[in-house]
């Protein structure tokens, strides 16, 4: 893939999260509609393709922990708050190039991840769970090793404790299971067809409206 072997030959081993999700939609996952922008005025037309309420994000290969440097703000609802948010997010990003995300706001109240892992036995893995802030605490996860069939994709949802969180549960409606096997089958034909892509990290894919939606990404290489 060019944008990998771009990356590659420009020594970063590490993907944006924007060329994460070009990564990503380019094999059909569902991610969140996004523009990059350098300057004001670049945001300001961003904002007006993608339309209010918006999340702006820090976008840089060089920064992987956004929530903990401060590097986000959501629910942004019009032009004077993007300005504000670009601003400070700039002001911040210390040494790195000032671009920012401009990222449609995904709503939803059931957060899920998706990873792979290159295992120097198994090769390519794939991973699902509980995503957001649980995904380290609780360590509810299921494992496969690529290629997945869509049996092995249905059997991982099934496999973690919280399986139940993937129902018709307190009038959410039940998460559309087809969509959710597709992504996990085309995470591990990524890892098979592209053997410079160490890990994957998508964290989290918000459930609206029944349906999974890619809000964040992580591609690692080697």
């Amino acid at each position: 893939m060019k944008l990998i072997d771009n990356a590659l030959n420009e020594g970063r081993f590490q993907l944006s999260e924007y060329e994460s999700k070009l990564v990503l939609a380019s094999y059909g996952l569902p991610v969140t509609d996004e523009k990059l922008a350098k300057t004001p005025d670049e945001l300001i037309k961003a904002a007006a393709a993608i339309g209010y309420p918006l999340v702006i994000k820090a976008c840089s290969a060089d920064i992987a922990h956004k929530t903990e440097k401060g590097l986000i703000r959501v629910d942004v609802r019009n032009d004077a708050e993007a300005l504000t948010a670009f601003a400070e997010i700039a002001a911040a990003m210390n040494g790195t190039e000032k671009t920012v995300l401009v990222q449609q706001m995904i709503r939803g109240q059931r957060e899920l991840v998706v990873g792979l892992t290159r295992d120097p036995q198994f090769g390519p893995c794939v991973m699902f769970g509980l995503g957001g802030i649980f995904t380290e605490i609780l360590k509810d996860s299921a494992f496969r090793v690529a290629p997945l069939e869509k049996g092995d994709a249905l059997d991982m949802m099934q496999e973690i404790k919280a399986h139940k969180i993937l129902d018709a549960v307190r009038g959410l409606e039940a998460v559309d299971r087809e969509l959710l096997a597709d992504i996990l089958i085309k995470v591990g034909k990524i890892g098979i067809e592209n053997s410079h892509i160490k890990e994957i990290d998508i964290n989290p894919i918000i459930i609206s409206g029944g349906k999974p939606v890619a809000v964040d990404a992580l591609v690692v290489l080697e």
